[in-house]
């Protein structure tokens, strides 16, 4: 059977009078946008047009929540508790989703950003909050949570169709977990080894962790990040190379 995955990427992340990353370029090649909601980073105006971009492209809009940390780029974990985090949720997943009736698309997906989402890997107070948000909110949202993560324990459990996600350019630790990024090696730089890390997880179902051990994986949907240097190259290469070796990119 002919193998699929989804091609994420976080998208409208640009603020006010500042521009970050490539979103027009990008949406060509990707099925799944995770829109940030004005916590982290994006702002209503950059919402509503990030909205309209997808679905000019036909790619899937989904919502991108994190910690209300713009200065920190919600990469810093603020201690919410389980209720707040629920609230969190709803209160910008709510908002995507309005910009979303207004250009009459169905919202797809629920992505949390950052400490947000690194945090829900590992704690299961968290991850239920955020799981009970999308459900009360939408049941026929899909929840984007780490392969083999807590996250996707608890949307599973709560009854919510999950997306086991995959990265293209970080680094595996031997319990399936990502590297650290204030450790060395966590990023991947190379776009060849980013690529084939990629069709590794997606044919055989494997990754290589950075003590050389393989580690049983499952991908769904592989994020590729937009703001860095070879983003746009990067994920035109992925694409190439998907189709080369048989894989079909879909929305999930």
């Amino acid at each position: 059977m002919k193998k699929r995955i989804d091609l994420n990427c976080d998208m409208g992340e640009s603020f006010g009078a500042y521009t970050f990353g490539a979103d027009e370029e990008l949406m060509k090649y990707i099925t799944s946008a995770n829109v940030a909601c004005g916590y982290h980073a994006g702002d209503p105006n950059v919402m509503n047009r990030t909205v309209q971009l997808a679905k000019d492209h036909g790619v899937s809009a989904g919502a991108h929540p994190g910690f209300p940390d713009i200065a920190g780029f919600g990469r810093r974990l603020i201690e919410f508790s389980p209720e707040e985090i629920y609230r969190l949720i709803a209160y910008q997943v709510g908002a995507l989703q309005a910009f979303c009736k207004i250009h009459h698309v169905n919202m797809n997906h629920v992505k949390p950003h950052g400490a947000l989402y690194n945090y829900a890997t590992r704690d299961r107070a968290a991850a239920d909050a955020i799981a009970d948000a999308v459900y009360d909110i939408d049941p026929n949202l899909v929840l984007f949570g780490l392969a083999g993560s807590t996250l996707i324990e608890a949307g599973r459990e709560k009854g919510l169709k999950v997306a086991s996600e995959v990265f293209a350019d970080r680094t595996y630790q031997t319990d399936g977990s990502l590297t650290s990024r204030n450790e060395t090696g966590a990023l991947i730089d190379d776009v060849d080894t980013a690529v084939k890390q990629v069709e590794r997880m997606v044919s055989d179902g494997v990754v290589q962790a950075v003590n050389g051990d393989l580690v049983n994986i499952e991908a769904d949907t592989v994020c590729v990040h937009g703001d860095g240097p070879q983003a746009v190259n990067f994920v035109r290469k992925l694409r190439k190379a998907l189709d080369k070796a048989g894989v079909q990119v879909g929305k999930v």
